[in-house]
């Protein structure tokens, strides 16, 4: 889990297993698995940080890489 704040500074947790993509439009918009979308306060940069922080802490940095690589063939 990992901590984020909404853009109306509202802090709150969620499960960084469920993110399936992270744009900076120029919101830093987070899309879920469910296709629910929520607008954070930090940046791009600091909420992959966080996944990869979090992927680390539940031993699942060694199957990913880096958040944002896949294989486009």
């Amino acid at each position: 889990m990992i901590t984020l704040t909404r853009l109306n500074n509202e802090s709150f947790t969620i499960n960084a297993l469920y993110i399936e993509q992270i744009e900076a439009l120029p919101d830093t918009t987070i899309s879920l698995v469910s296709k629910r979308k929520v607008f954070v306060k930090e940046s791009l940069e600091e909420v992959k940080e966080s996944v990869t922080a979090f992927y680390k802490e539940i031993g699942l940095n060694g199957l990913i890489k880096e958040i944002g690589d896949h294989d486009e063939s």
